[in-house]
């Protein structure tokens, strides 16, 4: 799979945006011979396992212009960077606490010359800010996360959606929304074609406040 799937499922790019995906692969294979962040497999199938995966996110939502996107635990810089390239004029705070990851992370987006990135080599308790939505991709349980990120969700929504989190991941998750009755689960199979998405879903916990 090749940046033409990417182009399938979102065929309005611009000649930037294209060339910023095909650019994707090469950065990725060259840093990850000096500092492994995504596994040999994976590193094979980028843009099916890693970018297409992160754009799940754009099927569900589109971010406005100078809105604020956190994402928590971004390992090599997914789901933040595919979709800093997909939407130029949102604002995206990546953040992981092991100093390598962000350090691959800060290489692809100097190399992308993506304007509209910042990264954070800490735990996401120890950031300051508040930001309309924060994704991830599956690095903890959700009554975790959601304690992780507590007081980070701006109050004020701007979107269609509802301010909140939107969370990538796989497998049964009945047992960790069971306390979140206002999770919504969209399954990726719904927006993609390939297997690989057959078990994938996407989570939306809008944030509640209570008052």
């Amino acid at each position: 799979m090749q940046v033409d799937t990417i182009l399938k499922y979102f065929p309005n790019l611009s000649d930037i945006q294209k060339n910023q995906f095909i650019q994707l692969e090469v950065l990725y294979k060259d840093w990850n011979k000096k500092i492994n962040v995504v596994s040999r497999k994976d590193i094979d199938e980028l843009y099916l396992r890693h970018v297409l995966h992160s754009l799940g996110i754009a099927k569900l939502i589109k971010f406005n212009p100078k809105a604020e996107v956190l994402d928590v635990g971004t390992g090599g810089g997914f789901p933040g960077i595919p979709l800093a390239i997909l939407f130029p004029e949102t604002n995206f705070t990546l953040v992981d606490a092991i100093g390598k990851k962000i350090k691959v992370v800060d290489e692809v987006v100097s190399g992308l010359q993506l304007q509209n990135v910042k990264t954070f080599n800490c735990r996401v308790e120890e950031l300051e800010g508040s930001f309309d939505f924060i994704v991830s991709r599956a690095v903890a349980a959700m009554p975790t996360f959601v304690r992780w990120v507590k007081g980070r969700i701006r109050k004020k929504s701007e979107h269609e959606l509802k301010n909140g989190i939107l969370y990538l991941k796989g497998g049964d998750l009945s047992e960790e929304l069971r306390g979140y009755s206002t999770a919504q689960i969209f399954p990726l199979k719904d927006f993609f074609e390939e297997d690989f998405f057959e078990t994938k879903k996407l989570v939306y916990l809008p944030l509640k406040y209570k008052g």
